[in-house]
């Protein structure tokens, strides 16, 4: 249930109200944007009667809801969330640029890549030290030393880094990290959720390749309900019938989703084709589509990454992409 209250509510009919709905074992989630302040009402809500709680003078709306994400509902936060890392702002209507290898290789590699992807305007890094692989004989990443090379880059260009986790084992070695990544095979690894969500980086969640949209949500609300509220949706391709491209690409999920709920959402447009040549078209389809950000794979010798070389695109090509989503985005929806 929401309870909307009128602007500059008085203070002790709040505090009456709040003490009433909590004697019944509800806990509430505020959220105060600018125009209004919400109440979230989590818990058995059928004994609350509506018409009381509407008739107050504070009150100026109440709603019931189906929804079983709450942290995550828009109808509970009307605000955008906005999620600031260096000198990105996701859900603030930019488009931040996230770009780098798929894998760290070497230190060459990734300082060489780095250097590039930020001349071009990218504001945050990727790259992945530890990769989960379908085949257990392919590049597994280089785990510790792949984060070592990432805070190197990090210190040198000064751009914040993007990592993803597999095994929460692990996190120690992602305190230099600015941004963990749950990548798709993980969506629903409930008890790495969980445990992310004490981590106080922000938490770049991406969407299953095999799932709905209300099940990402019910995802970020594992990492929200344990205390993390700073997560970011990643829309990355889902897996149809199609085989002519790696993924589809699910535009339609950006203003589907940005209805649904406050948190960014950002694109992948490297994973959903899996082709090097689409990540341009669809970088700039997704910044036209209101897309939070993108995070796009770049390598300075596609031809011989040790990861997905084929969707990869050359830091030259990427300079050419950032350029088109910048103006794109000038253009694209916000509604």
């Amino acid at each position: 249930m929401v309870v909307v209250l009128k602007k500059n509510p008085d203070p002790k009919q709040l505090r009456h109200l709040t003490s009433w709905i909590e004697s019944m074992g509800i806990k509430i989630h505020m959220s105060e944007g600018s125009m209004q302040t919400v109440m979230g009402l989590v818990g058995d809500t059928t004994r609350i009667d509506t018409d009381l709680i509407e008739a107050l003078d504070i009150v100026e709306a109440v709603k019931r809801i189906q929804e079983p994400y709450k942290d995550a509902n828009r109808k509970f936060h009307a605000e955008n969330t906005v999620i600031k890392v260096g000198e990105a702002a996701f859900g603030s209507g930019e488009c931040p640029i996230i770009a780098g290898p798929c894998s760290v290789e070497s230190e060459e590699q990734l300082m060489s890549i780095a250097r590039s992807v930020k001349a071009a305007g990218a504001k945050l890094l990727r790259g992945g030290a530890f990769k989960p692989r379908t085949s257990p004989y392919a590049f597994q990443g280089l785990a510790g030393d792949g984060i070592r090379l990432l805070s190197l880059a990090k210190k040198e260009t000064g751009l914040p880094i993007v990592s993803e986790i597999m095994d929460i084992s692990k996190i120690d070695m992602f305190e230099d990290v600015d941004i963990i990544q749950i990548g798709a095979r993980n969506m629903q690894n409930f008890e790495l959720l969980k445990e992310i969500g004490k981590a106080k980086q922000p938490i770049l969640l991406k969407r299953g390749l095999a799932n709905t949209l209300q099940e990402l949500l019910m995802s970020a609300e594992y990492i929200m309900a344990s205390g993390n509220k700073n997560v970011i949706l990643c829309e990355r391709g889902i897996r149809t019938f199609e085989t002519a491209t790696r993924n589809t690409l699910d535009l339609s999920a950006i203003p589907m989703l940005k209805s649904m709920t406050h948190l960014p959402v950002i694109v992948d447009p490297s994973h959903a084709s899996g082709i090097a040549a689409l990540v341009k078209p669809m970088s700039m389809a997704a910044a036209a589509c209101g897309a939070d950000g993108l995070i796009i794979e770049v390598h300075n010798d596609p031809k011989h990454a040790l990861c997905d070389g084929p969707q990869s695109i050359t830091p030259e090509e990427f300079s050419d992409v950032a350029e088109n989503v910048r103006r794109m985005n000038e253009i694209g929806y916000r509604g």
